[in-house]
């Protein structure tokens, strides 16, 4: 059920940096996790980062570590992902979900997912 609202994409040369939010439309937050994953046209959805909203426990895909950090504002009921030294094979519609485990977030899979936004979009000049 789309509950979330993404927001921070654009276009931005290589190297650059972007800082998307995600935000709930109908604050429940009772998934345990909130995350982001990506898909590029004509590829496979591909996990991001993932945060255990209670512990804080952050989780990357191999290919963001280092450049991407997640990290959540409770009060304010927001997920950020502050993506750095951005490359061009990170183009791509990024999507926020919520979900009660980590695995349907990183895997991008629809069916294991509480909530998701419609995506904000990233793109890379080289």
């Amino acid at each position: 059920e789309v509950l979330l609202e993404e927001s921070g994409g654009g276009s931005v040369q290589a190297g650059g940096s972007l800082r998307l939010s995600c935000r709930g439309y109908k604050y429940d937050y009772s998934s345990n996790f909130m995350g982001w994953f990506r898909q590029a046209p004509g590829m496979e959805r591909e996990g991001v980062a993932t945060i255990d909203v209670a512990g804080g426990t952050t989780y990357y895909a191999e290919s963001v570590k280092g450049r991407f950090t997640i990290s959540q504002d409770n009060a304010k009921k927001t997920v950020f992902l502050q993506m750095n030294n951005l490359k061009p094979e990170d183009a791509a519609m990024y999507y926020c979900a919520g979900a009660q485990v980590v695995a349907p977030i990183m895997r991008g899979d629809w069916y294991g997912l509480d909530s998701w936004g419609n995506g904000t979009l990233v793109t890379i000049s080289s």
